[in-house]
């Protein structure tokens, strides 16, 4: 099948995980500043791809796979990209729990592949790649600085075959960067929601719940754990950095957090308010299917580099992000309702 032809007058960029959340804020951004957007996507018959195509016409489609790497070198040869963003992964922690080997072949060896496509297509020397890190590399143990962050620098202890399979990628990323001179940046991200979070993850979950109980479409909503602590940013602010970290002059490794953290119940809290009930309890209850094996305590990052190196900031915080979810899922679910 014969790719889409490329020209010669924009900034290319190849974006794997194009039909995540990030994904479809990265398309945005890259089209708003004139890039020629690629996105690599799985199989013809991909459950996502009409919305994606009817959301963002403007990305061009390249069927691969992060698990085949004849199909990178082809969708790298198609693109001739500039910058590539890789995205793709098995990104739910509870899911790598349950499917690990897959969460090992495409989070961690699918960076690999797609490192490797680049380096055998001879465009070493010309295409700026990002890597997606996470915040789960560092587990949440050994947490001895209260108030202090995570940093670029703090020691990793993956609490889950996710945060593992990201780690291998983040290394094999930075040893592509250290023994190739690739330009290969990692943004170490802290959790980062917003309108487009899949229903899989909790604050989805819990903003699609209050707004079905607001319209009155359920009466409760089933959850696990409720006192683990996460530094929650928005997304859009997010991959703005992503962006921001291809342009520095040279490759190197930011953490991108909003240097505060917040509980479950926090975010109940909010987004309860969000419809104007004060006391969540009445209807939320606790579910044992929904815990983890090994569950992360806490997580906090420290962005002070991003923000003095790259200018980074954020512009949505703790209160506005959960208002923004809860409205949004109101408006969705009132036009089905």
């Amino acid at each position: 099948m014969r790719g889409p032809e490329v020209t010669d007058t924009a900034r290319r960029a190849l974006v794997t995980g194009v039909t995540g959340q990030d994904g479809g804020h990265l398309a945005e951004l890259l089209h708003s500043k004139g890039y020629e957007v690629f996105g690599l996507i799985r199989g013809q018959r991909n459950a996502r791809r009409e919305a994606l195509e009817r959301e963002f016409p403007f990305v061009r489609l390249i069927e691969a796979d992060l698990t085949d790497q004849t199909s990178l070198i082809h969708a790298v040869a198609t693109s001739q990209p500039h910058e590539i963003y890789n995205l793709g992964a098995i990104s739910h922690v509870g899911y790598s729990f349950r499917n690990p080997q897959l969460t090992a072949d495409i989070t961690a060896k699918g960076v690999l592949n797609l490192l490797e496509a680049v380096r055998v297509s001879g465009l070493s020397d010309s295409t700026r790649f990002y890597q997606a890190s996470t915040s789960e590399m560092f587990g949440g143990l050994d947490y001895n600085r209260p108030g202090a962050g995570y940093n670029e620098n703090s020691l990793f202890h993956p609490r889950s075959p996710y945060g593992v399979a990201k780690l291998y990628a983040h290394w094999i990323a930075r040893n592509y960067r250290e023994s190739y001179g690739m330009f290969v940046s990692t943004g170490i991200l802290f959790n980062h929601e917003g309108e487009r979070r899949g229903l899989e993850f909790v604050t989805r979950k819990i903003t699609n719940a209050v707004a079905a109980i607001h319209l009155g479409l359920q009466d409760h909503l089933a959850l696990g754990d409720l006192w683990p602590k996460r530094d929650w940013g928005y997304a859009g602010d997010y991959v703005r950095g992503m962006w921001q970290m291809l342009q520095h002059h040279e490759p190197d490794d930011f953490v991108l957090a909003t240097g505060e953290t917040h509980s479950i119940e926090e975010f109940l809290t909010l987004a309860f308010a969000a419809i104007g009930e004060t006391d969540w309890k009445p209807y939320v209850r606790q579910d044992p299917q929904f815990r983890r094996p090994a569950e992360v305590d806490i997580l906090l990052g420290d962005p002070s580099k991003a923000e003095r190196v790259l200018g980074w900031e954020r512009t949505v915080d703790f209160p506005g992000l959960v208002s923004l979810m809860v409205q949004h899922d109101i408006q969705v679910l009132s036009r089905h309702a």
